[in-house]
C-alpha cells in the first residue's frame, strides 16, 4: 500500500479539482506521487469531470430491488435533472441496486469504474449516495416501492414485516413513500428531541394563555399529534385516514423500514 497522508489527498483535490475518493484512488494507483497522480487523473478523464466536484450534486435517481431474501436501495447523485433522467444514468442505478441486493452494501465500491466512466462521458459530478440493504429472516417478508418521476426513481422504500404478507408489506411501503415517517415507534425518537419539542409546546401553550391546571393535558395532546406525524406505527394510513398503520398491520409487525428520497 503506497504511503501518503490526508494532507496529500487534500492537496491533490485542490490542484486537480477532484473529489476525495478520486484523489485517494489516484495516489494509490501511482505510489503516492502527486505529479503522477495528476497525470493519472487526466488520462482517466477524471480531472476535467472532477472539476465539478465542488458543485452541488443535489439531483439524481434511486432504485429499489427485491431479490430473494434481500432488498436494496441505491441512490446515484448528479448535478442536473437532465443527466438524472438519461437512460444510461437510470440503467446504472438499477444495476447497482440489483448488485447490492445480491452482494451487500459495500459492493458499490466494486462498480466505481462504471460510475467514473459515466461521469466522464456525461461531464458531470456523479457519485453514489445512500445505499441500504435489508435481509429477511424466517417468517419475515420484504417488499419495495419506488415513486417514479420523469422516468427515474425519486423516492424508494423497503419494508420488512414479521408475520405479514408481501401485499401488506407493499401497502406499508407505499404509505411510507408518501407519509415519510422518521421513526418506526415512539420509543425510537431520541429523548433529547422529545424533550426539546415538549419544552417548545409548553411555551406555546403558556403564551396562548392556557390555564395552568389544564397545561399538562394540552401539552400531552399536542405531543401526541407531533408523534403521529413522525412515527410510522402511529401515522394515519394514507388510503384510509380513519385507520392507523398499527391498525392496518393487525397481528403483523414492522421489523424495519428504509426510505431514500432524491435531494433530501
Amino acid at each position: 500500500m503506497p504511503e501518503f497522508s490526508a494532507k496529500d489527498v487534500q492537496s491533490l483535490r485542490r490542484i486537480a479539482g477532484v473529489g476525495m475518493l478520486d484523489a485517494k484512488r489516484a495516489l494509490e494507483e501511482t505510489g503516492g506521487v502527486v505529479e503522477d497522480a495528476i497525470q493519472w487523473l487526466r488520462v482517466k478523464g477524471l480531472a476535467k469531470a472532477g472539476a465539478s466536484g465542488e458543485r452541488d450534486a443535489s439531483q439524481g435517481a434511486v432504485a429499489a430491488v427485491r431479490q430473494g431474501s434481500s432488498a436494496a436501495i441505491v441512490e446515484l447523485r448528479c448535478e442536473t435533472d437532465f443527466v438524472a433522467k438519461s437512460p444510461e444514468f437510470v440503467s446504472l442505478v438499477d444495476d447497482l441496486a440489483a448488485f447490492v441486493a445480491a452482494k451487500g452494501e459495500a459492493s458499490v465500491a466494486e462498480r466505481q469504474g462504471e460510475i467514473d466512466q459515466l461521469r466522464t462521458s456525461l461531464q458531470e459530478n456523479i457519485s453514489p449516495g445512500r445505499v441500504v440493504r435489508i435481509e429477511s429472516g424466517e417468517g419475515q417478508v420484504l417488499d419495495t416501492y419506488v415513486h417514479q418521476q420523469s422516468g427515474r426513481g425519486v423516492n424508494a422504500v423497503i419494508v420488512l414485516l414479521d408475520g405479514g404478507t408481501q401485499e401488506l408489506a407493499h401497502e406499508v411501503a407505499v404509505h411510507v413513500a408518501f407519509a415519510r415517517p422518521s421513526y418506526l415507534r415512539r420509543e425510537d425518537v431520541p429523548e433529547a428531541e422529545v424533550a426539546a419539542e415538549r419544552a417548545t409546546v409548553e411555551q406555546i401553550s403558556r403564551h396562548e394563555g392556557k390555564p395552568e391546571a389544564s397545561l399538562p393535558k394540552v401539552v400531552e395532546g399536542r405531543m401526541n399529534g407531533w408523534f403521529k406525524e413522525r412515527v410510522l406505527l402511529e401515522q394515519a394510513y394514507v388510503r384510509d385516514e380513519k385507520r392507523s398503520i398499527s391498525d392496518l398491520l393487525g397481528p403483523a409487525s414492522v421489523v424495519q423500514f428504509a426510505q431514500v428520497v432524491v435531494g433530501s
